[in-house]
């Protein structure tokens, strides 16, 4: 008998229609969250991060498609801090940051893996430019200096969720994504989406990270979701959350 054909999966991002050409992209953009306890002074921190800042061979080269970086304190750990880092090649992590992170002073601080969060931008298919969705939009959320404030959080949601009609599940994004927009509008609270299935070690479906110029807004934002269809029936988990003021960044 004659085996059946498998085609070879689509594993590209997808945009709307863009000069009268459909965007694809294979690239995107991966973002990770440590949290460090007895950090005590984060002025030694924001030191050595300044001094990888500028050179072709330093961590944070500032190349268009370089490394980027935000160092955060912790609103809920007096010696608490997380940092930040965003590159779009996964070997960034392993190759370039893990030896750094490996000297002092970041060597003789404790990790918190309960916070710790790995994810990549996605595009949902009609995105009017592709680039800005995967890029620049998240990267530049995160290091804008007017917006210091941070929440960073993991969920996940229920089977239940993905067995609804698409129809269905639109309906609910969509009231979740009118609240969203309230806020950004209002320049109150702006979010950072990101995909970590299969890359979360407790097999959460998304990073969100929520950034304003005041913290409280971001705890309302918060809030107002928990009414929503998505929150309130179809999240089996949430959190933990780290909450904290950003300190230093790499631009």
């Amino acid at each position: 008998m004659t085996r059946p054909t498998i085609e070879k999966p689509d594993i590209d991002e997808r945009g709307g229609m863009k000069d009268g050409q459909p965007q694809r992209s294979s690239r995107r953009l991966f973002m990770q969250l440590l949290a460090f306890a007895n950090a005590g002074d984060a002025d030694r921190l924001t030191g050595a991060l300044s001094d990888q800042c500028g050179g072709e061979q330093k961590l944070f080269s500032g190349e268009p498609d370089g490394a980027r970086g935000v160092l955060y304190t912790d609103v809920n750990d007096p010696h608490g801090v997380a940092l930040l880092t965003m590159h779009e090649s996964p070997e960034f992590f392993v190759s370039r940051l893990r030896p750094f992170l490996n000297r002092e002073p970041f060597r003789s601080l404790t990790l918190k893996g309960e916070y710790t969060m790995f994810g990549r931008t996605y595009s949902l298919g009609y995105e009017p430019d592709l680039e800005e969705t995967l890029f620049t939009r998240p990267r530049n959320t995160a290091l804008n200096a007017r917006w210091p404030w941070a929440v960073w959080y993991p969920l996940r949601r229920s089977g239940r969720f993905q067995r609804l009609l698409a129809r269905q599940q639109r309906a609910i994004l969509m009231e979740h994504g009118v609240i969203g927009r309230s806020f950004g509008e209002a320049d109150y609270a702006h979010d950072i989406r990101l995909a970590c299935a299969g890359l979360d070690k407790a097999d959460n479906d998304f990073v969100v990270g929520l950034v304003g110029k005041h913290l409280h807004p971001l705890s309302a934002i918060v809030q107002a979701m928990r009414k929503t269809q998505q929150t309130s029936l179809y999240l089996e988990r949430l959190g933990p959350f780290f909450v904290g003021k950003a300190v230093w960044r790499s631009e």
